[in-house]
Parts: C-alpha cells; sequence; structure tokens
C-alpha cells in the first residue's frame, strides 16, 4: 500500500518501489481492495524481494513492518536515508471482513499520515 500511496499523492516528485524480505508471491488482494476503496489506483502491483534492487540507487528507504526494522537490510548504493515507519501488519488481521477491512484502513490511514506529514510537507 505504501508504493501505491507515496506514488499517487506525491504526484510525481517520488518514485516508490516496494518490496520484502520474504516475497509471499502476491500481493494481499485486501491492500488492492483498500487502495481502490480510498480512491488510489493501485497500478499492477506485484510481490518482489528487495534483493531485486540491491543494484538500485535510492534517496530513502522506509521500512513499514517491525519485523523489517530489525532485519539486516541489503546495503543499497549511495547510502540512502533509513526511516522506520512502525505499521501493524494488516495481512495478520483475522475475524470477520468487518474486523479485516479494518485492519487494513487502519495501516492504510497509518502510511497515509506519514506520507503526508513527512514526505508532502
Amino acid at each position: 500500500m505504501a508504493e501505491s500511496l507515496i506514488n499517487d499523492l506525491g504526484q510525481g516528485r517520488y518514485q516508490a518501489m516496494s518490496a520484502g524480505s520474504f516475497p509471499t508471491g502476491e500481493v494481499h488482494p485486501h491492500s488492492i481492495e483498500t487502495l481502490k476503496r480510498h480512491g488510489i489506483n493501485p497500478g499492477n502491483p506485484r510481490s518482489k524481494s528487495w534483493d531485486e534492487f540491491t543494484n538500485t540507487h535510492f534517496d530513502s528507504v522506509i521500512t513499514v513492518c517491525d519485523q523489517a526494522a530489525g532485519e539486516t537490510c541489503p546495503i543499497f548504493p549511495g547510502s540512502p536515508q533509513k526511516l522506520h515507519w512502525s505499521t501493524p501488519d494488516p495481512a495478520k488481521a483475522t475475524g470477520t471482513e468487518e474486523k479485516i477491512n479494518a485492519a487494513f484502513d487502519g495501516a492504510f490511514n497509518l502510511l497515509k499520515n506519514r506520507i503526508m506529514k513527512e514526505l508532502l510537507s
């Protein structure tokens, strides 16, 4: 969700790419549904490993889940700024569809607020 939010809200000021240490092979369907529900075009996201970007220069690398913050990240060229935005993983939510949607909406709102405050202000 962070990739789509940054790319949409940044209106060309940023180009975000999302990746993880242990990609599942698919983007969670609730992530796509949540973005659409909030009027954000998810584009054509795909699940990818951060290893795909080890030779890519970034200005910033943002981790969003607490699990990733404690992992050893690959070294990216150019010494990018490293930020951590603690965000509960909504994919771990269980229960009714309403509770799962609430978890994804919560993550969406946390990410949107951080992007608006720290990147777009």
